[in-house]
């Protein structure tokens, strides 16, 4: 028996030997495969990390910490094994990748346009567009970004746009009021898709615009999958959605430019007209391809986003009374005893007195990190932090572990606006909507139009929580209200 349970032993302990020796030859391969025709000084000089398995590399990992567990724990388990350096390699995405964690490494990456070319991955430039902002190069997104920026964040622009989002939030508000049980999170982007619709689009009829709303939450479920364009999966259906939007976009498109020769001269332009009349330095226009790329980058940005983070603001401040009832709903009935007698409405210099309820925005916005990471990829071999970048490899920029960073943020899982009552955040440390000549463009429409949603309805309204089931959890991409049922009640 003795003689028996000894060879159990040893085999065991062999077969754990073999599979330890096994495991690490095999997780060594994708190093050995990107490293080989890299010089040894360059060897030498990478960051550390772990280059993951063959083919999936750390998208295992990856998935599972954003997916099933902490989403932070993904960058930890590198700080706990190899240090806080802020830099370290890996396999992401089907590319071998730097990945740069902390604020100095982070701004570097993002300010330097000479040396850090856009590096999305193939199936999300599939997805969103060749010509849209995620693919250009940095003269072809400079010249698009100049021919858009205007008619989205500038001063005329938002006030214009302010007249419609406060009237449709109003309606919208006193229709939840008396609609019972509904999802919360599903009708907040029903009501960012039409304020972003009409912006861009001007009128279009309601059955197209939840056409449209349908397909865009396609795409974006796909942007956020595996790349497994197979029926029945998540990225095969966005691509349906991306081509049935295209053509969509283009028929309309297509119509505008029929009509325009006899159609009279517009008192307001939307953001189509506007793209169709844009035109460069040396006169050249947008092409038919160009206009509907980057429409279908901004309207689903507009609506996701500003959905996503007006739900979590809403939450948050209803999680915290001490805040909403002190503070937050405070200011806003002063800017409205304070308004001149005669006036309607909101103004844009309203707007810019709600001090508190930006630090609520700039709060939700850390926490949330609806933008988690952004992909670069190295021009050529770069020393960054005491490291090198080899050319050709993708920088993951990671914004969410700068913003959820202790060192950074104290208590970073708390929801405290006053952290912002100090100072402007150092540079690279605040980074929603990125950094350098990449800064989203809709990110001042985008705080307009949740803090306009804000400003209603915390001072008329209460929203009352019907499942016992959800719950707050920090998700890069948060989903867990989709589903949950919700009551706005009128106070």
């Amino acid at each position: 028996m003795e003689l028996w349970w000894g060879s159990v032993v040893v085999t065991s302990l062999l077969a754990s030997g073999v599979a330890m020796f096994f495991g690490f030859f095999v997780k060594r391969v994708n190093e050995w495969f990107f490293e080989r025709n890299l010089s040894e000084k360059i060897r030498d000089s990478l960051p550390p990390g772990d280059m993951g398995w063959p083919i999936f590399g750390n998208m295992f990992a990856f998935l599972k910490a954003f997916k099933f567990s902490h989403p932070d724990s993904f960058i930890s388990s590198y700080v706990k094994r190899f240090g806080r350096t802020g830099v370290y390699k890996a396999f992401m995405f089907g590319s071998p990748s730097i990945m740069v964690t902390v604020p100095e490494t982070c701004k570097q990456v993002l300010m330097d346009e000479e040396r850090f070319k856009p590096g999305w991955p193939p199936a999300t430039v599939k997805l969103i567009g060749e010509k849209s902002f995620v693919a250009l190069s940095y003269e072809e997104h400079k010249r698009i970004r100049k021919l858009t920026m205007a008619p989205i964040n500038g001063h005329e622009a938002l006030t214009a746009y302010m007249g419609f989002i406060e009237d449709t939030v109003i309606k919208t508000l006193e229709k939840w009021a008396v609609m019972g049980e509904f999802e919360f999170l599903t009708h907040l982007r029903k009501l960012t898709f039409k304020i972003i619709m009409y912006i861009f689009l001007s009128e279009v009829s309601e059955p197209l615009m939840e056409a449209l709303e349908k397909q865009y939450t396609t795409l974006n479920y796909g942007v956020r999958a595996m790349a497994i364009n197979i029926p029945g999966f998540a990225y095969h259906k966005a691509l349906k959605a991306r081509k049935s939007l295209v053509e969509t976009l283009q028929g309309i498109l297509t119509a505008r430019r029929a009509g325009r020769p006899t159609a009279p001269p517009k008192a307001k332009k939307d953001m189509m007209d506007n793209l169709m009349d844009a035109e460069d330095e040396n006169g050249e226009k947008l092409s038919d391809e160009e206009i509907i790329d980057v429409l279908i980058m901004y309207l689903n940005a507009g609506h996701e986003s500003s959905g996503h983070i007006t739900m979590w603001a809403t939450w948050f401040l209803q999680e915290h009374p001490e805040i909403f009832k002190k503070r937050r709903r405070a200011e806003q009935e002063e800017i409205v005893k304070n308004r001149p007698a005669g006036q309607k409405g909101l103004t844009l210099k309203e707007y810019r007195n709600m001090t508190y309820l930006s630090k609520v925005v700039d709060e939700t916005l850390r926490m949330v990190n609806i933008s988690s990471v952004v992909f670069r990829e190295a021009n050529t071999d770069i020393n960054i932090a005491g490291f090198v970048i080899p050319k050709g490899w993708k920088v993951n920029v990671w914004f969410r572990t700068v913003h959820m960073d202790p060192e950074v943020y104290p208590n970073p899982t708390e929801f405290d606006p006053s952290r912002w009552d100090g100072p402007p955040p150092k540079a690279g440390t605040f980074l929603p909507f990125g950094a350098g000549s990449r800064l989203c463009p809709g990110n001042d429409l985008a705080k307009l139009e949740i803090s306009i949603f804000l400003h209603y309805f915390l001072l008329n309204y209460k929203l009352e929580r019907s499942n016992p089931k959800c719950s707050l959890r920090y998700l890069p991409h948060p989903r867990p209200l989709d589903n949950c049922l919700a009551k706005v009640r009128r106070q």
